[in-house]
């Protein structure tokens, strides 16, 4: 299979399944709980779109990263939570409905954050000539691309609920599985860039993943919201969806660029160990807190 043909057929295809089985796991009373508890949904949201860019930047700039990089890990700050979320959320008692919640919320908007956040990354990190922006037409695709297979995955919930619920398990095996070929197809597309910055990246990134656990549990309990729903905003916000960045980075028809992966591949990888070690540490916290109250 050619490089091309992996980027134009591949890639869309794997991002679609990924975003069918998305679809699959949600209803319109996921979006209809916003109206219910506003309050959560909107302080995840503001962690989010506002406070994670910015500390994103902060980071590239703290660590020097080249444009491409630094582009690449502004990408990543930009893309919405990862379905995986709701699994490390149930895991640590999280509000699962929250994460679902959220992670619908949050893929609809990402449509209109995602180019405004590169294209303001690209004008800063890299020169006119190196700019690649994100043209109308390209977010037009990105709306296609993201939203059109949520949308059937959504729609064949709703017709064929049974027929769905036994689907998602396989679909989530199969987007398990396109995800590992994702990223390695990121690493070795730029493998010897790969090889000179993953120690400065896998930093930066480990970095980066860290800032957004902290900030997505942090701000909410300073905030009173409860602690599962703290638990679940950090799995969110700490868990960005890889798959989506490192697609619109090798995409022919956006970015097309490796290097811009780079942050993703190596971000996706280290994101699995560190949700599972804050959700032993709020699952410990948690029980010091219980045992406290007895």
């Amino acid at each position: 299979m050619t490089a091309s043909l992996l980027n134009t057929v591949f890639l869309p295809l794997a991002l679609g399944i990924i975003m069918l089985g998305l679809g699959l796991s949600l209803t319109l009373a996921d979006f209809a709980r916003v109206v219910k508890f506003p309050k959560p949904v909107l302080i995840g949201l503001g962690c989010q779109l506002l406070l994670l860019p910015l500390a994103c930047f902060f980071i590239a700039k703290g660590f020097q990263l080249e444009a491409a990089l630094a582009v690449g890990l502004m990408l990543l700050a930009a893309s919405p939570g990862g379905t995986t979320a709701n699994l490390y959320s149930h895991l640590a008692h999280g509000d699962v409905a929250l994460n679902i919640t959220l992670t619908a919320v949050n893929s609809v908007i990402a449509i209109l954050t995602m180019p405004l956040i590169v294209n303001l990354s690209l004008a800063h990190f890299m020169s006119g000539d190196q700019a690649i922006p994100l043209q109308f037409a390209k977010v037009v695709q990105v709306f296609a691309v993201v939203l059109g297979p949520v949308a059937i995955g959504m729609w064949i919930r709703s017709r064929f609920p049974a027929f769905a619920e036994r689907m998602q398990k396989p679909v989530k095996i199969i987007s398990a599985l396109f995800l590992a070929i994702i990223i390695l197809m990121a690493v070795v597309k730029d493998w010897a860039t790969f090889v000179e910055y993953a120690p400065l990246v896998g930093a930066a990134a480990l970095c980066f993943n860290l800032v957004s656990l902290a900030v997505g549990y942090c701000v909410p309990r300073l905030l009173n919201l409860s602690q599962r729903q703290a638990v679940a905003i950090g799995m969110e916000i700490g868990i960005h969806n890889g798959t989506l960045a490192i697609a619109l980075a090798l995409s022919p028809m956006l970015l097309n660029n490796p290097t811009m992966a780079i942050p993703a591949a190596i971000y996706s990888l280290i994101m699995f160990f560190t949700a599972a070690g804050f959700g032993w540490w709020v699952n410990r916290a948690h029980g010091r807190e219980l045992a406290a109250e007895a």
